[in-house]
């Protein structure tokens, strides 16, 4: 495959969690194009699973697709320095009002190569203790618990379509096989 250059990059808008820019990219035929580039400073996300083995997810509205989805509690880093797990801690315990002392790694995931470098790490949260919801003034979550088995369905039946959500339940579905 020959070389992709890109020449010049000209931010477009800057807003609180993203930045759009406009590219130029010599392509292998020569021509100059124009490409749309979505720059983010970083997520996490974390899967909860309480002692009965559920899986505590979020409820809640997302304007992009004009409806409430089901999700893993996640959130942007607050600055690009921040630990990812210290992040997903923190959104725990804000989305969920749990907390957890044994965080692990679970996944990364970048949500949408073609045009934006998101990248989320997700972890996976145990011997969670009940604390408070602590939302941001804009948002509104309602908590809710599900069987593993019940979200891998939602999954398959285009009710759950999230990526990063999609991404954690289905990996973590991978290492429950592997126990038994």
């Amino acid at each position: 495959m020959e070389k992709i250059e890109r020449l010049k990059r000209e931010l477009v808008y800057k807003g609180a969690i993203i930045d759009v820019y406009k590219d130029y990219v010599k392509i292998p035929n020569g021509n100059i194009a124009e490409w749309d580039y979505i720059g983010h400073k970083g997520a996490a996300a974390v899967l909860p699973v309480n002692e009965e083995g559920k899986i505590i997810m979020v409820r809640q509205y997302r304007n992009a697709l004009n409806r409430e989805t089901i999700e893993i509690p996640a959130g942007g880093l607050n600055s690009i320095d921040e630990p990812t797990k210290d992040a997903a801690a923190r959104e725990l315990e804000e989305e969920t009002g749990y907390r957890s002392e044994n965080i692990t790694y679970l996944i990364s995931v970048v949500t949408t190569v073609a045009f934006c470098d998101e990248k989320i790490d997700i972890y996976l949260a145990k011997d969670l203790v009940k604390t408070q919801q602590n939302l941001d003034e804009d948002e509104f979550v309602e908590v809710e618990e599900y069987e593993l088995d019940e979200l891998c369905d939602m999954i398959f039946k285009g009710q759950i379509v999230d990526s990063k959500t999609v991404s954690a339940i289905l990996a973590y579905k991978a290492i429950c096989g592997q126990k038994g």
